[in-house]
């Protein structure tokens, strides 16, 4: 229980930190924020968790997959923002994300990539 509460903290104060980087500075938080340290984390709590190397591979492989889909959405949240406020914002763009992750599953499955159940 002690390790499921520390990797919780530890999570946690990582998504707070970055909130905080970009409270100070746009471009480094921007870019804090896109490095892929809640991947990373995951990879390590899976280690960590003696989890098979093939869970571990797979869980960095489907990330990838999942992760495209969801660059639209850095493009059209601050277009809308200033058109629809941030609560209808987020709201046009988790649409969105659905809607192109999708499309892209689709598009994926041509080529053998299953991201759907």
């Amino acid at each position: 229980m002690a390790w499921l509460i520390t990797k919780y903290l530890i999570t946690a104060g990582m998504v707070v930190a970055i909130s905080e980087v970009a409270k100070r500075s746009d471009r480094l938080g921007g870019l804090v924020a896109a490095l892929p340290l809640v991947t990373f984390l995951a990879l390590v709590w899976l280690y960590l968790d003696k989890q098979p190397a093939e869970k571990i591979a797979n869980h960095a492989w489907y990330t990838f997959w999942y992760v495209v889909p969801t660059l639209p959405m850095f493009l059209a949240f601050p277009l809308l923002l200033p058109r629809l406020g941030f609560w209808l914002t987020m709201a046009a763009c988790i649409a969105l994300t659905v809607c192109c992750f999708v499309l892209f599953a689709l598009l994926v499955r041509q080529f053998g990539i299953e991201l759907l159940p």
